[in-house]
């Protein structure tokens, strides 16, 4: 016994396409965030001055440097997830839906291009 409805016949579509994914990614991301996000709070607060050469020294250790990285990492992706849904729910013509999703995408590289850049140089 087949549960479909009329459209999704003629459509060859399943009930969610690649919905449930995304709602799983966006999920994931954020509870990764939690913990990444109280380390990043727990360490600045337990830091005695928060100057640049404080916080440049701080980054030069490998642990916390990997740990920015996947912290921006996961930041940057749950907010072009989160973007993206606001962009397919909201904007109805398909031309400016396509360009605003690479815009999104493209920032999201940049940004990530960004910090790893930021985070290389300042231990090189």
């Amino acid at each position: 016994m087949q549960y479909r409805t009329d459209i999704k016949k003629v459509k060859a579509l399943g009930t969610a396409k690649h919905g449930f994914g995304h709602w799983w990614m966006q999920r994931l991301s954020a509870v990764l965030m939690i913990p990444l996000g109280l380390w990043f709070v727990f360490s600045l607060m337990s830091m005695e001055n928060l100057s640049p050469d404080t916080l440049i020294q701080w980054l030069y250790n490998p642990v916390p440097a990997l740990l920015m990285a996947l912290w921006t990492i996961t930041v940057v992706y749950h907010a072009a997830l989160g973007l993206q849904v606001i962009i397919e729910d909201y904007v109805h013509k398909k031309s400016i839906t396509l360009a605003l999703l690479l815009l999104v995408k493209f920032a999201m590289f940049t940004m990530i291009v960004a910090t790893f850049f930021s985070l290389f140089k300042l231990v090189s």
